[in-house]
């Protein structure tokens, strides 16, 4: 028992040296840090924001009991042949008053995937043992719950993505033991009632044990096609016909990117101001050595790595154009903010995505800047946080520019008395932009409405109040919401607009930007959308639209 206890104080003197090393090289960084709920009750594994401004988080149902019981006269459910009477999900107001209401799970949840139709409903698919081929569907109401629909999927679904496609429909690419899609909502299409091999699930392991391509990235590529990277290479998929149009060459490094060797990846901004088809570039960041959960396992923790890499998939000839983040990291979040840029967060220094197999937090945050000419230019470290995000943590781009984060469990069940213990507190990370000091823009109005229609003209007011000087650049981006879990946000998405002209309203700082709705269901699948007017790099608020 002396020698345990040993290990541990050991352990922890490491944990917490390695951690003020990392923290007092960057302690100076901008934005800033907010602690909105110390616990929510549920550990946040998974994340989506609806168009109600509402988050829908949860974890797994398999983990034992939660911080958070049902309400009073609520029934308790049979999970897994056993009464509980434990919430596993829940829906955080982020606008008004924080207050979470508990949600209803039957079917185990753990590892699964999620997109929004284009009516605003979440579509959730897989998961683990009785849920890895349920599909579960929220509607967007204050008082909706999780409807559970059992064997829909045709293949079992553990660690698969989801992406939601120019039809409005959402393919289902891959899970564990499984090299093949499918679609969902199934319709009476004969497409939809059958599994399409994909064999660059199969070729892309790195073995059978430690596969590093489960939740492989996809990115809807503006011509339509679907760009799928795992493990260290990509492709491009025409999921219709099921053919690959496009082999991409393997990313430099010898770093596996996806899980257990989990990096992150986002498709950059698609500009949308050139008549033509907008070219398309994925950036892909972190990842670690494709043993490192084998050695994570013998108790090495193999440092992450830092590199990342630019790939323009729309190129004639395309290649990799690597870079260096000034951190390492394994298992952070990439989450593109309204301006264009990057916020990478979450993670750590060392180790894999696993069980208790992570060490060193990273607790800056870094934002990347995609349109500097100069790769010295692109990154910048900002304020540490003081909760580690290690394993199942996540985070969300929120309509007032903040980056929601939460979750982190890196134990097989809800432990407090451990090094990393298991995380329930919910924080808004505020990105340089909002701590400035720089006028925000606030728009009062969307012409001729919310409900866009594609290639239409359209005229955003707005209100901004200039202490001196001119009006500065003005650009219009929509984003799309993710789903967002280990390391990857689904769907997400960021259009800059073609915009036609900036023109003052009146006196009192009052101005209308004119621009163009995105002009296919390519650029922007159907559904709804973060409308953000953007002056010298701040944000609004953003406006909910539609577009169809």
């Amino acid at each position: 028992m002396e020698a345990k206890i040993l290990v541990f104080i050991v352990f922890l003197e490491v944990f917490v040296f390695s951690n003020l090393v990392v923290a007092a090289r960057y302690s100076n960084g901008g934005g800033s840090w907010k602690l909105l709920k110390k616990s929510i009750g549920i550990s946040s594994m998974h994340m989506q924001l609806l168009q109600n401004d509402r988050i829908i988080t949860f974890d797994r149902t398999d983990a034992g009991p939660s911080n958070l019981t049902l309400p009073k006269g609520r029934q308790c459910p049979i999970i897994s042949g056993k009464k509980d009477c434990y919430v596993h999900a829940v829906e955080l107001d982020t606008v008004h008053n924080l207050n979470v209401r508990p949600l209803t799970v039957l079917s185990d949840t753990w590892c699964s995937s999620g997109a929004m139709l284009p009516d605003g409903k979440l579509v959730q698919s897989g998961g683990y043992g009785h849920g890895e081929k349920v599909v579960r569907t929220l509607e967007p109401c204050r008082t909706c719950d999780w409807k559970e629909d059992y064997n829909v999927l045709i293949s079992p679904r553990w660690y698969a993505s989801n992406q939601l496609l120019p039809e409005g429909n959402i393919i289902v690419v891959g899970g564990r033991l499984q090299f093949s899609y499918e679609f969902i909502p199934k319709s009476p299409r004969p497409e939809d009632h059958k599994v399409h091999d994909l064999p660059f699930l199969k070729e892309t392991r790195y073995s059978s044990q430690i596969p590093n391509n489960l939740y492989p990235f996809t990115h809807l590529s503006p011509d339509g096609n679907l760009f799928i990277f795992a493990n260290n290479r990509g492709i491009l998929l025409n999921y219709v016909k099921n053919k690959v149009v496009r082999t991409y060459p393997v990313m430099p490094g010898n770093v596996a990117r996806n899980y257990p060797s989990t990096g992150s990846s986002v498709l950059l901004p698609l500009n949308l101001s050139e008549k033509s088809t907008p070219e398309a570039e994925v950036f892909i960041c972190g990842g670690t050595k494709p043993d490192s959960y084998d050695k994570a396992r013998a108790g090495i923790f193999l440092e992450a790595s830092r590199t990342c890499g630019r790939l323009r998939i729309t190129a004639a000839d395309p290649n990799w154009e690597m870079e260096e983040m000034p951190i390492r990291r394994v298992m952070g979040d990439m989450i593109m903010l309204p301006t264009g840029d990057a916020l990478i967060i979450n993670g750590a220094a060392n180790g894999t995505a696993g069980w208790r197999y992570a060490r060193v937090p990273v607790h800056n945050p870094v934002i990347y800047r995609p349109a500097e000419s100069f790769k010295a230019d692109r990154f910048e470290v900002l304020k540490a946080a003081t909760s580690p995000r290690l394993y199942h943590s996540t985070a969300h781009l929120l309509s007032d520019g903040r980056v929601l984060v939460a979750g982190s469990n890196p134990n097989h069940n809800y432990n407090f008395t451990v090094p990393f213990p298991t995380e329930l507190s919910v924080e808004a990370f505020s990105p340089p932009y909002l701590t400035s000091g720089k006028p925000r823009p606030a728009i009062n109005a969307i012409k001729p409405g919310n409900n866009l229609a594609y290639k239409q003209r359209i005229s955003v007011e707005f209100q901004l109040n200039l202490n001196e000087g001119q009006l500065g650049k003005v650009y219009l981006t929509m984003v799309a919401p993710s789903f967002t879990t280990h390391s990857f946000s689904m769907n997400q998405r960021v259009l800059v607009l073609a915009v036609n002209g900036v023109r003052r309203m009146s006196g009192g700082g009052e101005y209308a930007v004119e621009g163009d709705a995105p002009g296919s269901a390519a650029y922007a699948p159907p559904g709804y959308y973060q409308l953000f007017v953007v002056h010298e790099g701040v944000p609004s608020v953003a406006k909910w639209v539609h577009i169809k």
